[in-house]
C-alpha cells in the first residue's frame, strides 16, 4: 500500500463513506467491481441480508437487501453517485454519501492513492 502524506486530502470532509442498498449480492457485487475496476472507489464491503423496512408507493415494505460501503474522495463523488445509479435497477436507489472526519491516515491516504489515479486515464 503506498501511504504517502496527502494531508490536505484527509482534512475538511474531502473523504467520502458512500453508502448503497442493493437488491441483492449479485447486483452489489456488479455495483462494487465496476466503480473500484474504474477507481471511483477505492475499495467497497457488501454487507450481505440486511433487513429494510421503508416507505415505498405509500405503503410500508420490508426487503432483504445487499449494503454496499464504499470509500472515496468528495472530487469523484458526483461521479460515483451517477455511475451507481446507472448500474443501479432501483428507480431510487438509496445512495448517501457522509464525510469521513478521520482514521487510520495510512488507510485514508491508500484511499486519496487508490482514487487519484482515475484522475490521470
Amino acid at each position: 500500500m503506498n501511504t504517502s502524506n496527502n494531508s490536505d486530502d484527509l482534512k475538511n470532509g474531502a473523504l467520502q463513506i458512500v453508502y448503497v442498498t442493493a437488491p441483492n449480492r449479485e447486483e452489489a457485487l456488479n455495483i462494487a467491481k465496476t466503480v473500484v475496476g474504474e477507481r471511483l472507489a477505492a475499495c467497497a464491503n457488501l454487507l450481505d441480508a440486511v433487513h429494510s423496512v421503508y416507505w415505498w408507493e405509500g405503503e410500508i415494505q420490508e426487503d432483504t437487501e445487499t449494503v454496499i460501503i464504499l470509500k472515496t474522495r468528495q472530487e469523484s463523488c458526483g461521479a460515483l453517485i451517477e455511475r451507481i445509479k446507472d448500474l443501479h435497477s432501483y428507480d431510487c436507489p438509496c445512495v448517501v454519501a457522509l464525510d469521513l472526519k478521520g482514521g487510520n491516515d495510512d488507510f485514508l491516504n491508500w484511499i486519496v492513492n487508490e482514487t487519484r489515479q482515475a484522475d490521470s486515464h
